[in-house]
């Protein structure tokens, strides 16, 4: 029997009262390091896809055609349901129309579009502006309009909490909602009561998302669950987590020059390739490639 599609998947992840962690990565070899894990989704951030793809920040350079490529990857790489950060949408309502089309295609399973003035800036930057909310609720009817496959999922985002104040980005959140948004993201909370008055006042599906510049409270799973959320993203984290062992192997190899000292510490290549499945592919090349033999 065949698997349910991803879409279908995350559908049901997100129907549920228990809260679906979605670690947030940007490059295909993360995301299957979190299937590996045993994590049953995952997010195609657009900071760290902007960081681990072009070497840029997020400041809306990355392209409609570079990160919904950058997001198939990371779904074939992990065979989870993957969450895809949409930006802006790349443009008016009928360029959200192709977003949507270009993710479908690209096999995802999920995509946020945010009600930022475009070029966008990463949430975690100072300096944004939203379009109206009309503009914004039109972009999400021309992503519901778009869709090929019901269970294709769409989150809208608010940044107008950091911009209007909270009261104007919940009731943007339940426009959007109107709209036909399957989830909700009003990004920034900054207290625990913001978080439970966007939870009393939206009643669809809500994403929270936990920054490491400490903007946003840090809530766990377990006062999530309790308060009303469904999906918890934590931006760059796992990218920032590996960072200082980066930095650490190159400062060490640049000041000794010694492979071995600077490796130390590291993982296995036996855990590496583990990851990788690379007993799969020899696998199936064992049973569809010819033998090799020897010259005589």
């Amino acid at each position: 029997m065949h698997a349910p599609k991803p879409t279908t998947r995350f559908r049901e992840l997100i129907s549920r009262r228990q809260i679906t962690m979605i670690p947030s990565v940007g490059d295909a070899f993360s995301a299957r390091l979190i299937a590996h894990e045993g994590f049953e989704a995952l997010m195609s951030s657009g900071n760290a896809s902007s960081a681990m793809k072009l070497g840029m920040p997020d400041v809306g350079i990355m392209t409609l055609a570079e990160n919904a490529q950058n997001a198939g990857l990371m779904a074939q790489a992990s065979g989870l349901p993957v969450f895809a950060d949409a930006d802006t949408g790349y443009g008016n309502a009928l360029n959200v129309r192709r977003t949507i089309m270009e993710f479908e295609r690209a096999g995802v399973a999920a995509v946020m579009i945010e009600d930022q003035v475009s070029p966008k800036r990463c949430g975690m930057l100072a300096g944004k502006r939203v379009v109206s909310a009309e503009e914004m609720e039109g972009k999400v009817k021309a992503a519901v309009d778009a869709r090929s496959d019901d269970d294709f999922v769409i989150c809208a985002r608010t940044d107008a909490r950091a911009v209007e104040g909270l009261t104007s980005a919940i009731k943007r959140g339940q426009v959007y909602q109107r709209a036909g948004a399957d989830v909700i993201f009003v990004e920034g909370p900054k207290t625990i009561e913001e978080a439970e008055a966007i939870a009393r006042e939206i009643d669809i599906p809500l994403l929270y998302n936990i920054t490491p510049t400490g903007s946003v409270p840090p809530l766990d799973v377990a006062t999530l669950e309790r308060i009303g959320f469904r999906l918890l993203s934590c931006s760059v984290y796992m990218l920032l987590a590996a960072l200082p062992s980066m930095q650490n192997f190159l400062r060490v190899l640049k000041a000794t020059g010694d492979v071995a000292k600077a490796g130390a510490g590291a993982a296995r290549m036996s855990e590496y390739l583990e990851i990788l499945r690379l007993d799969d592919w020899q696998e199936r090349e064992a049973r569809f490639s010819p033998p090799i033999r020897d010259a005589d």
